[in-house]
């Protein structure tokens, strides 16, 4: 296991989303970043943003679109990376979309 491996499994033994607080995962590759919210009680992917090289436009994206769900509250879930960067940006563009966490 590598670094990021073991911090996400360290994260992931607290974070659980609900219906009413989904949790906020992000995913980068080298290209695009992804981000989804998901009810981890039924195992659900409420919305998902993909393949944008932009993490500020995939961040507000997603909130506009948890917005029509009436999603605000969310839970956030880095996946293992380091919050710097693109998933900063990322989180910092659904925060000011309308996202609380």
């Amino acid at each position: 296991m590598n670094k990021r491996d073991n911090r996400r499994a360290r994260i992931k033994k607290t974070i659980r989303g609900t219906k009413e607080t989904p949790r906020l995962v992000v995913f980068r590759s080298n290209r695009y970043i992804y981000g989804q919210l998901i009810n981890d009680a039924t195992g659900q992917t409420l919305v998902s943003v993909d393949k944008i090289t932009d993490a500020a436009v995939a961040g507000k994206e997603l909130a506009e679109k948890a917005s029509k769900l009436k999603v605000k509250n969310v839970v956030f879930d880095r996946a293992g990376y380091k919050y710097h960067g693109n998933v900063k940006k990322f989180a910092e563009a659904a925060r000011e979309a309308g996202l609380v966490f």
